[in-house]
């Protein structure tokens, strides 16, 4: 069994209003955040991470005329966190901290959502904060809120 590299995404998937998509974890229903996903291997790069878990999580392809690569955004921030004990099976042996690498994404209003049902169970577009509320994960809810900080167009 291949174990998960402990570095990985937090893509905050937002249209120019400022709706934010999430979704719903599979094996954690209630679970709700936005696209995430470890590297596939350590030399690749976190740009392609990002662009590979939009696309295997919701089906939006980064690098095409609605979606161009420019609207994919690397803050440059970085969150190192403990990872939860149920998921700890996925990595090797010792492995108890994941550095996470924020990114947003900028999609047109009414863009077409696809989920990996075996991933995710559902999808919604929520306003920013209301979908900050929402996340599970501490660090994914403060990723949407610094949104203003990030992100250039304001709703």
């Amino acid at each position: 069994m291949a174990f998960k590299i402990p570095e990985s995404v937090l893509v905050v998937v937002h249209t120019t209003a400022w709706d934010v998509l999430l979704i719903e974890r599979a094996d954690k229903p209630g679970y709700w955040q936005s696209v995430t996903g470890s590297k596939d291997r350590r030399d690749e790069p976190l740009e392609e991470t990002a662009a590979r878990e939009v696309a295997e999580e919701t089906g939006i392809q980064v690098g095409t005329v609605d979606v161009p690569h420019s609207a994919l955004r690397d803050w440059g921030l970085q969150n190192v966190y403990e990872i939860y004990p149920v998921w700890r099976h996925r990595y090797a042996p010792g492995v108890t901290h994941n550095t996470e690498h924020v990114f947003s994404l900028q999609v047109p209003e009414g863009t077409p959502v696809r989920l990996s049902p075996r991933e995710h169970l559902q999808y919604q577009w929520l306003p920013w904060r209301e979908a900050a509320d929402r996340c599970f994960s501490p660090s994914n809810a403060e990723a949407i809120l610094q949104m203003p900080r990030f992100v250039e167009s304001s709703p």
